[in-house]
């Protein structure tokens, strides 16, 4: 592949409280103001708390889900005394921050996530941008426990949903299993480490650095499976399989077990072989997903520099 060029990467939003129980990107968010974190080198960093009433009451949000909320659709669309306050929220973080699709939005925005899954460190992307396919690379050179993965989501930044979308690159850092509502020093550390690491490759590409290309694997979306339900009354009728709990990123086998109905009995994977992630995560009961199905791919990535005077 051709090598690519990009101008300089100066200014950088880290964002937390999203979700506002999600605790890590809250404190990371909080002790960088504390210290007064605005710059690092070349790097100037703007830190928000993107959902200040969600954190405050420790809930996912107040009215909607505000990493829903980021659409080209949902952005533009009238505000009236019955919008939700997370979609008033949006247009002020895009206000701030983008707007989303200009040349005003920061060049880089990295949101930090908790899940409740065993998905240990993982970076979400909404597209294959050179950029953030590049940082996720040196994040998992220098990270080597736990394993660094990425998930990959090829959509439309019209239709891109989420806060990192804003950015002109961006992403989201997920980093579990911590309970929502708790903070663990252990998945603290990882996501900080990772942003850390994020602003490091951020100085050396702003300094000349070119970067190799090289091949990485990411995951991307099959499907989503719900948990059997009642006909009836449409309440749950089993729980994850002890089998499928905690076994993120492990391969499925048609006739693996996935879900034991309360009455006992087992229920089996069918069709292809994938794999499962955001297996019973907390926060996707009630949008009726027990786990995601995806399937490992291979991105081949250019070497890239900044782009000279």
């Amino acid at each position: 592949m051709e090598p690519v060029s990009f101008p300089p990467l100066s200014r950088v939003a880290i964002c937390g409280g999203t979700h506002g129980n999600e605790m890590s990107g809250v404190y990371i968010v909080r002790e960088m103001q504390k210290q007064k974190v605005d710059q690092k080198g070349s790097v100037s960093i703007t830190t928000v708390l993107s959902n200040p009433r969600a954190v405050d009451a420790c809930i996912r949000y107040t009215e909607t889900d505000l990493n829903r909320c980021f659409t080209d659709a949902l952005l533009s669309g009238p505000i009236t005394d019955s919008t939700p306050y997370e979609l008033r929220r949006a247009r002020e973080l895009n206000a701030q921050l983008g707007p989303k699709g200009s040349r005003e939005a920061v060049d880089l925005l990295c949101d930090l996530h908790n899940t409740t899954a065993n998905m240990g460190m993982c970076l979400i992307l909404y597209s294959f941008d050179w950029i953030s396919l590049h940082i996720y690379k040196y994040i998992q050179s220098k990270m080597t426990s736990p394993p660094v993965r990425a998930i990959l989501f090829d959509i439309p930044s019209s239709e891109a949903y989420s806060l990192e979308s804003v950015g002109k690159h961006g992403f989201t850092i997920e980093v579990g299993p911590q309970p929502h509502g708790v903070l663990r020093a252990d998945i603290f550390n990882m996501a900080k480490e990772a942003m850390d690491l994020s602003i490091e490759w951020l100085q050396k590409f702003n300094s000349g650095s070119a970067f190799e290309g090289g091949e990485v694997e990411g995951y991307t979306l099959v499907r989503s499976v719900d948990y059997p339900r009642d006909p009836t009354t449409n309440d749950i009728t089993a729980a994850i399989h002890p089998q499928l709990q905690d076994n993120d990123f492990k391969l499925l086998h048609k006739g693996d077990p996935v879900f034991q109905s309360f009455s006992g009995e087992t229920v089996k994977h069918e069709g292809e072989d994938l794999y499962p992630l955001f297996v019973n995560e907390c926060a996707y009961y009630e949008k009726k997903i027990a786990f995601h199905l995806t399937k490992k791919i291979t991105v081949t990535l250019p070497s890239i520099s900044v782009k000279a005077d």
